[in-house]
Parts: C-alpha cells; sequence; structure tokens
C-alpha cells in the first residue's frame, strides 16, 4: 500500500476539500441510516410514533438528498483537485528526468501513465477512502446500537459487516494485483502500438503494412480486454460475497428472538442501511489492487532521479562564453557502447567552430553534455572557465541557445512558439527575431500575423520555413553561446545555402558550435573538428 500512500501525501494541499467531502459523506450517511431506520419502525406499526415518525422522516429524508448532492459536488471536486495537481507534479519530475527528451523510453508507455494510470487513481478518494473510514465509524455504532437489545445479534452482526468492510476488500486487493500489473501493462503496450501506427502512418501505407499494423494493435487489445475481464470478474466475485454477508446478517436480526417486532424491522432497516454503505468496498478492494499498480508506475517515472543533479549551492556564472570539454568519458547507458573516451575539445569566446562527424559518432552528445541534459562519467564541461556541473542548470541554459535537429513546433500561435525562449518578450521583440531569421516577412503577410496557427510540428509550414521559425525562437533569447545541432536537416540543397548565409549574419558576436554532417562551403568557421573513435580531431584552422 506504499505507492497509494505516497500519492495521498501528494494530496495534502488539497486537504480542506478532502475533509469536506469526508464530513458531508459522513452526514449523509446519518441521515440515510436515519431515514432507513425510522422507515422501518413505521412500516412495523400504525399506532407507535404515528405523528413522529412522518415528521422525522420528512426531516431525514430531505436532508439525505441535499447532503448526498453536495457530497458528490464537494467529493467530486476534490478528487479533480487532487488528480489535476497529481498531472502537474508527473509532468515536473518527468520534465527534471528527462529534459533531454524521453530518452530510452517509449511515448506511448510514458502517455499511459499520464493518463491511464493517473485515472485509475479516481476512485481512490471517492470509492476506497470515503467508504473504508464510513465503515471504521460504522462497526461500533452498530454493534452498539443492536447490542443494547441483543448482544449475540451484534456480535454476528459485527462480523459479518467486519467480513465484508474489511476483510473481502483486502482479499480482493491482493488477488488483483497481478491482474492490475497486467492491466497497466497491456493498457500501455496498445497505447504504443497505437501510437507508432499513427505516427508512422505515411510509412504504414507506402509499403501495404496496414493490415500487419492492424493485427498488432488487435492483438494488444486483445490482452488488454482479456486483463479488464479477470478484474471484473473478481470484482463481481467480491461484490456477490459482500452481498451475501448482507443478507446473512438482515435474516440474522428478523429471526432474533430478543426484538420485539417494531425494533426488528427497525433494525433491519439500520444494517440494510450500514451494508449498502459499504457495499462497494469488496469491489473497491479489486479497484485498489489495480491502483496499487498505478500508482507505483506514476511515482517509478515523476520520481526518476534527474540525469545532472543540481549543485548546492550553485557557483556564480562566469563572465566568458567559451566552451571547453576537457578529458571527457561518456557512455548513455551502462550497457552501451563509450560514446567519448577522453575527449579533449576547445571553442573559445567569440568563435565559430563546426563539429563534423557520421552518425551515431556523438555530435549531438556534445549539444547534451554542454546543456547539463546528460554528465560525463569523466572529465568535466567548462563555460568561462568554471565546470558546468557547479552551475544552475537554468542559468547555464539561459547562457546557451539550442536549435536541434528535431526541432518540434508546437501547435499553438507562431506568438506562443517564439515566447517558448522568452516568455516576456514583447511584439517588437518577436518581429526583431522573426526578421533576423529572414521569416518575417512571411510572417507579416498572413491574415493572422503572429496569431496565425501553426499546426501540429509546423504541419501549416514548409521545412525550411519551419527552421526558420526555430532559429527566430533560438535568436529570442539573449544566449552568448549557440549551438546549432544540424541545423538543416531536412532541407533541399538551396534552402540550406540560404539557410546556413543567414546564420552568418545572425551570429555575430556570438560563439557558435555548429555540429553537421557535411559542410557546404558557404560557413564562415574559425575552425574545424572531427569527431572519430570517441575524440576530436582538428581538421582544419
Amino acid at each position: 500500500m506504499s505507492p497509494l500512500l505516497r500519492v495521498l501525501a501528494l494530496w495534502r494541499g488539497h486537504l480542506g476539500w478532502l475533509l469536506l467531502g469526508f464530513v458531508t459523506t459522513l452526514a449523509a450517511l446519518v441521515a440515510g441510516l436515519g431515514m432507513m431506520t425510522l422507515s422501518g419502525a413505521a412500516l412495523a406499526t400504525a399506532v407507535a410514533g404515528a405523528l413522529v415518525a412522518p415528521m422525522l422522516l420528512r426531516g431525514f429524508g430531505a436532508a439525505r438528498v441535499i447532503l448526498r448532492y453536495f457530497e458528490r459536488l464537494w467529493t467530486h471536486e476534490a478528487t479533480f483537485r487532487a488528480l489535476a495537481s497529481l498531472r502537474v507534479w508527473f509532468f515536473r519530475g518527468l520534465s527534471r528526468s528527462s529534459a533531454g527528451g524521453l530518452g530510452f523510453r517509449r511515448a506511448g508507455d510514458v502517455l499511459a501513465r499520464l493518463v491511464s494510470d493517473v485515472e485509475a487513481l479516481d476512485g481512490l478518494y471517492v470509492g476506497i477512502l470515503l467508504p473504508l473510514a464510513c465503515a471504521v465509524l460504522l462497526l461500533p455504532a452498530l454493534v452498539v446500537l443492536i447490542g443494547l437489545r441483543d448482544p449475540g445479534l451484534a456480535a454476528a452482526i459485527g462480523v459479518l459487516f467486519a467480513i465484508a468492510a474489511f476483510v473481502l476488500p483486502w482479499i480482493a486487493m491482493r488477488v488483483t494485483r497481478g491482474a492490475g500489473q497486467r492491466l497497466a501493462s497491456t493498457a500501455a503496450a496498445l497505447r504504443v502500438a497505437a501510437l507508432d501506427a499513427l505516427t508512422g502512418l505515411r510509412e504504414v501505407r507506402a509499403f501495404g503494412a496496414e493490415g500487419r499494423m492492424l493485427a498488432a494493435v488487435q492483438a494488444r487489445e486483445g490482452a488488454l480486454l482479456s486483463a479488464q475481464r479477470e478484474v471484473s470478474a473478481r470484482m463481481a466475485l467480491a461484490g456477490a460475497a459482500a452481498f451475501l454477508c448482507a443478507q446473512l446478517a438482515i435474516l440474522a436480526v428478523l429471526i432474533a428472538a430478543g426484538f420485539a417486532p417494531v425494533a426488528a424491522v427497525a433494525a433491519a432497516f439500520l444494517v440494510l442501511a450500514a451494508f449498502e454503505a459499504i457495499g462497494g468496498l469488496p469491489r473497491a478492494g479489486a479497484m485498489a489492487g489495480h491502483a496499487v499498480v498505478a500508482a507505483r508506475r506514476v511515482l517509478e517515472a515523476a520520481e526518476a532521479p534527474a540525469a545532472v543533479p543540481e549543485p548546492a549551492p550553485p557557483a556564480a556564472m562566469p563572465a566568458g562564453s567559451g566552451l571547453r570539454f576537457e578529458a571527457v568519458h561518456f557512455r548513455w547507458r551502462a550497457d552501451r557502447p563509450e560514446v567519448f573516451d577522453g575527449l579533449t575539445l576547445d571553442i573559445p569566446q567569440g568563435s565559430r567552430v563546426a563539429i563534423l562527424g557520421p552518425s551515431g559518432a556523438g555530435k549531438s552528445t556534445l549539444a547534451a553534455l554542454a546543456l547539463k541534459l546528460a554528465a560525463p562519467q569523466q572529465g568535466c564541461v567548462k563555460l568561462g572557465g568554471v565546470d558546468i556541473a557547479t552551475l544552475a542548470t537554468a542559468e547555464l541554459r539561459a547562457r546557451i541557445g539550442w536549435l536541434s535537429q528535431a526541432t518540434h513546433l508546437f501547435d499553438d500561435t507562431i506568438r506562443a512558439n517564439l515566447r517558448l525562449a522568452r516568455p516576456d518578450a514583447d511584439d517588437a521583440a518577436l518581429w526583431a527575431a522573426l526578421e533576423a531569421a529572414h521569416i518575417g516577412e512571411v510572417v507579416r503577410a498572413l491574415p493572422d500575423g503572429l496569431d496565425t496557427w501553426v499546426g501540429e510540428g509546423g504541419a501549416r509550414f514548409s521545412g525550411g520555413q519551419g527552421r526558420r521559425l526555430a532559429l527566430a525562437r533560438t535568436l529570442l533569447s539573449d544566449a552568448e553561446v549557440l549551438i546549432l545541432d544540424e541545423p538543416c536537416a531536412g532541407l533541399d540543397a538551396d534552402t540550406e545555402r540560404a539557410f546556413l548565409t543567414t546564420l552568418n549574419e545572425v551570429a555575430e558576436g556570438r560563439t557558435v558550435l555548429l555540429i553537421m554532417h557535411r559542410l557546404t562551403g558557404v560557413e564562415r568557421l574559425d575552425r574545424i573538428w572531427r569527431i572519430s573513435a570517441g575524440h576530436a580531431v582538428a581538421a582544419a584552422a
């Protein structure tokens, strides 16, 4: 249960709403018990309480309706607030541990944790905690009220109530945990398969693989349905067992010798209402087995350690902007080959340096190390002569502008995409960045200008225009160092040369690290390095 307790600790900021929901639920429960008990007494006799009972029934009935309404309102408000804060906490934790991207994680699995696993915790408060708290309070009250007339009957009903409220849910949780694990894993596998099929739809159609991809998705869907059926079957068995306990308790009241007829019917109605209040707990126990697995998956993803821990306290930012890699040894994981084997590379302040090499040589890894998206196992990276491991990450990244080979444009306006680099930038600064990237004229010609919707992945613009928008976003920052990782990826030869010519103009006065497979001849460079066998070899000066 520790993962669920950890999730509950994260909800402490919403304690007021959670307590309000509990108090309202308890009040509604008392009103329901009172109404049912009086109903039984009123049905059993037309004389006793003939004047008082109808008045009390009206009061309890009205109170129950009103309290049930506010119970639903406030408990669901508390749940929605708690889940919203959990998703924000999850995303922050994920962004901290995956600043350089998902890495070896699969997007569909991360999405399943963010959506399905968090949704599995939806019933933690309303479906599990509230009924369980009510059961804890109901058990002694039920035993005392019935024990005033028949202690033996009270003990029997107490045992049946405890079985239905505590034992059956615990058993259901234990036997459903394995099925809950399969349910979570198969749901994630289905999302992975569906997401792969959708994102690769063009290739799927081009190679006529629709049938194979559909079969893969359907196979995972079948596994998910099988896991869901298994969980549902066990929930049904738990619910049936709880129903049997309730019927046995009512039967015991009706045949008890220590009760007068009126009191017996009233007690039967009381027992019926009490068991109805906890009737969903065995099913909730089965749900808890899945919730435990879901909570563990959420915590695993959100609490993964950051690739590069923050220094405490951070050193002062240096004045210089030169980059230096000193005897760097690095591999992405222990089971993967070493990328750098004592690499040393110097990029003086204000210089323009190109890094060349084949795919997989480690060119992009240099950018990841410089931005503290990863840390070398040996050696260090310095900015202005200071080890960046001692610098605050946010301040370091404010000094380094990065344009990656797969820069993403969000499905939002041009204005919002640009302000990702500088949220406080005014329109004048946005237009200046667009003009510097030689895309301003295109944006001015659009009917909505800066408020033009970019489309998913920049779909409304050509490849060259999308790269220039990404460049404008990079230039919007005041970064003294520019790392341009394959900035012309996917562009044709003419667009590539035009783009690099623009870079020559806008990067004046900044330290530039240009990472490329090859040179086109239009670059203005001070030095060229080639990455080979984990080392940097000077190619030209």
